[in-house]
């Protein structure tokens, strides 16, 4: 996310200055690689950055010097994202419910700096892109053995109090997880969940021996429905089948 931010904001500055020329009809202001890698220190650990560069050959008319592109989202001595610990709530609360991504990567960035509406604008269709192809990917090629489910309950979209996020985690033969499916629900209803369920039947994903969750009744009328050939396990499974 931090890269595309980036790449954004150097794409708006140089197209800003696009019908700028030189005396030869070249562009003053154009791409000119990437600097060198840095570390950046998230709560998730250190993400290896790539900042583009941009070569400006614009003079500054008042001292006489080389005007130089300076980032706003991630200037050159950050090597940490401060109060990145909020970007996920708040991207969902400002992002996803009012299409307005600002607030959020302001607190992911630390500044609001840099986020010009076309960027947020380019940012926010990539990412909506993004989504949509993992909410259809193919699940046919995979056999997920355990299927952990859950419903988390958020205090983000007021006017409604009472969706929550249905989170689907599988694993598969070789111990490997990975994120099956996350989507909205009205609460943990019975159709909520049977409608994730069937989607990922639809997009191939075959019945997992075992489906482990609480004690949230609607799943479990759902694994029923779609997946009845499927074993689960309540908030009371043993310590011997978690391992």
């Amino acid at each position: 996310m931090l890269a595309a931010a980036l790449q954004a904001e150097v794409d708006a500055y140089i197209a800003a200055f696009a019908d700028e020329h030189d005396e030869h009809g070249r562009r003053l202001v154009v791409r000119n690689g990437s600097h060198a890698p840095r570390e950046i220190l998230t709560a998730a650990g250190a993400v290896e950055v790539k900042a583009p560069r941009v070569n400006d050959k614009r003079i500054d008319e008042e001292t006489g010097e080389r005007r130089r592109f300076s980032s706003a989202i991630l200037p050159a001595w950050a090597r940490k994202s401060p109060q990145i610990t909020e970007v996920l709530p708040l991207l969902y609360l400002h992002g996803l419910s009012s299409g307005d991504f600002v607030p959020a990567l302001g607190q992911f960035l630390g500044s609001k700096a840099g986020l010009s509406a076309s960027v947020i604008t380019r940012l926010t269709e990539q990412w909506k892109g993004e989504q949509r192809a993992f909410a259809a990917r193919d699940l046919s090629g995979v056999d997920y053995v355990y299927l952990w489910v859950d419903g988390i309950h958020v205090n983000i979209r007021l006017e409604e109090h009472k969706l929550c996020l249905l989170v689907m985690i599988g694993v598969r033969a070789d111990g490997r997880k990975e994120l099956v499916a996350l989507s909205d629900g009205y609460r943990e209803s019975t159709e909520s969940w049977a409608d994730l369920l069937r989607d990922c039947r639809r997009r191939g994903m075959r019945a997992p021996v075992l489906a482990i969750g609480d004690g949230a009744l609607g799943f479990w009328a759902a694994l029923r429905e779609v997946f009845p050939q499927a074993r689960s396990r309540g908030a009371g499974f043993t310590e011997a089948t978690k391992k």
